[in-house]
């Protein structure tokens, strides 16, 4: 059974993250997949990591390189979110954080 307790740290395994709140997937299987750069939920779940989580969030789950290299892949799956990545990914590619 999920636990579906508020996930404190994103090491607590078995809980699930607030921003899957639509999903049963619990802190250890996301890491996982993120991980798992052939996972083919990878590219899925990465979009909904960045759609639904605060953007201070994300970099407990991925680098920004992570996120520069799959965002092509990955904008379907962002809604209204696309811009904000777009720009902010764009904006430390011109910088040279990337």
């Amino acid at each position: 059974m999920v636990r579906r307790a508020a996930l404190t740290r994103p090491s607590d395994d078995d809980a699930v993250p607030p921003f899957f709140w639509d999903r049963n997937v619990t802190a250890g299987e996301l890491r996982s997949v993120l991980a798992d750069r052939e996972h083919p939920d990878r590219l899925r779940l990465l979009g909904t990591l960045l759609r639904e989580a605060r953007p201070g969030q994300v970099w407990d789950w991925v680098t920004p390189a992570d996120v520069a290299e799959a965002l092509p892949q990955v904008k379907p799956f962002l809604g209204r979110r696309r811009a904000f990545w777009e720009w902010l990914i764009d904006g430390w590619s011109q910088l040279g954080l990337l």
